[in-house]
Parts: C-alpha cells; sequence; structure tokens
C-alpha cells in the first residue's frame, strides 16, 4: 500500500559528494518518520540518518558533520546529502518510512536500495 522509490547512487570517488531521494506513495495519512539505513557488504543493516516529525534529525556517529537528511512530508520525500565520502560509506542504502495509513493502521516501508560505491 506504501510505495518507495529511491534515485541517486553510484560510484564516487574518496571526497566526493552525492546525493540520494526516496519519494513514497500510496495511502499515507501521515509520516511519523523517515530514515536512511545502509547495508554494506558481509555487515547487518544499520542507521544512517532519521527525521521524525517531532525531533532534531540523528545520525549515526559515523556520517555526523557529513551527511544530511532531508524531509518534506507533505510532498512525502526525503532525500540524504552525502559529502567528504570515504570507502567504508560503500554499501547498499535504504530509505524507511513509517506512519499510519488512511484505514488508521500503521507501517513501515522500504526502499529497493542503491548501490553507493566510494572508490578511486
Amino acid at each position: 500500500q506504501v510505495q518507495l522509490v529511491e534515485s541517486g547512487g553510484g560510484l564516487v570517488q574518496p571526497g566526493g559528494s552525492l546525493r540520494l531521494s526516496c519519494a513514497a506513495s500510496g495511502s499515507i495519512f501521515s509520516i511519523d518518520s523517515m530514515g536512511w539505513y545502509r547495508q554494506g557488504a558481509g555487515k547487518q543493516r544499520e542507521l544512517v540518518a532519521r527525521i521524525t516529525s517531532s525531533d532534531s534529525p540523528n545520525y549515526a556517529d559515523s556520517v555526523k558533520g557529513r551527511f544530511t537528511i532531508f524531509g518534506d512530508n507533505a510532498k512525502k520525500t526525503m532525500s540524504l546529502q552525502m559529502n567528504s565520502l570515504i570507502p567504508e560509506d560503500t554499501a547498499v542504502y535504504y530509505c524507511n518510512v513509517m506512519g499510519a495509513l488512511n484505514g488508521g493502521s500503521y507501517f513501515t516501508s522500504w526502499g529497493q536500495g542503491t548501490q553507493v560505491t566510494v572508490s578511486s
């Protein structure tokens, strides 16, 4: 009932920048939080950044000062600006949205994932 479509990602050299975007569609009544997660090869999925309707954004320690999350509840879109990328940022990045549907039930939805590779 809720679909997330990601865009952006790709190959970038160390020190470079990328911007990921995510758009939600479906029977969404309200959005409580938007977030970006990533999963490197052989690693567990981890939170990168998240923004809620009531709190300031929070970031993983490893990306603080380099990544910035933006969210627009009205447009149901979010983005992740990634600067000063390092090889350790290489991973598949997933967007996540949690909120309520028009029928009142709660939902959590994931994007399809987009590969980010940082390499010279």
